[in-house]
């Protein structure tokens, strides 16, 4: 049964790694070994330069380092080796599912904004084990991916709201500054790499014990650092 208040956001959008889910480990693994594969180096420090970006920017840097692969290749290859690893153990992180099971409870759609391919969207979120998702948004849906406001204008397109109206949780500046572009009150979650405080958005240390009541003071502008 809905409970929605004019208090509460018309809808709350999430990035998916590194919020929903701490993959980052993951995609390193990924990257070192297509990098190794064609006969070079892959620090973690470069895997930290491309956390936030879309895949398609990712594929033309490592083209760069020697990886003789098409975008789409280089793409699929590293796709499929994340998702091997998400199908071995989900590193759900915290607050995350009982906060959505909360906004499911009250009726506030929501939407999953990630720059990965719909395919492994779809494989976190069927994760979950219930229905927590309205829409998903993904890298290979927008022409322009995150920094750019694109995918979040179309996740609150879709779901028939108001952007200014919606909630964003993101953990990367690329994600942050999408969301802010795009309008949402903005609830930055770093994860890997540290962001500095701003009064553009609410900086958080963790989704443990949040609930729905903070994501409506947040979007009420009593910005909760």
């Amino acid at each position: 049964m809905s409970v929605v208040t004019d208090s509460y956001p018309a809808a709350v959008l999430w990035d998916m790694d590194g919020t929903l889910v701490d993959t980052e480990p993951y995609w390193l693994t990924a990257e070192e070994e297509l990098v190794a594969a064609w006969g070079g180096v892959w620090t973690h420090e470069d895997g930290l330069q491309l956390v936030g970006s879309g895949l398609e920017r990712s594929a033309l840097i490592f083209q760069s380092r020697g990886v003789h692969l098409t975008v789409a290749e280089i793409i699929d290859t590293l796709t499929d080796r994340v998702m091997g690893q998400i199908s071995e153990h989900v590193p759900w992180r915290p607050g995350v599912r009982e906060l959505l099971r909360e906004l499911k409870q009250a009726g506030i759609p929501t939407a999953v904004v990630t720059m990965s391919v719909r395919r492994m969207a779809e494989h976190v979120v069927n994760s979950l084990g219930f229905d927590a998702f309205d829409t998903i948004v993904s890298g290979d849906q927008v022409d322009n991916p995150k920094p750019h406001p694109d995918p979040y204008l179309e996740a609150a397109r879709r779901l028939g709201v108001d952007p200014a109206h919606c909630v964003a949780i993101e953990d990367s500046e690329p994600g942050v500054a999408s969301a802010v572009a795009a309008g949402a009150s903005t609830i930055a979650v770093p994860l890997h790499i540290p962001l500095p405080p701003s009064p553009a958005y609410a900086l958080w240390s963790s989704l443990d014990g949040v609930t729905l009541a903070d994501l409506a003071a947040v979007h009420a502008g009593e910005v909760r650092s």
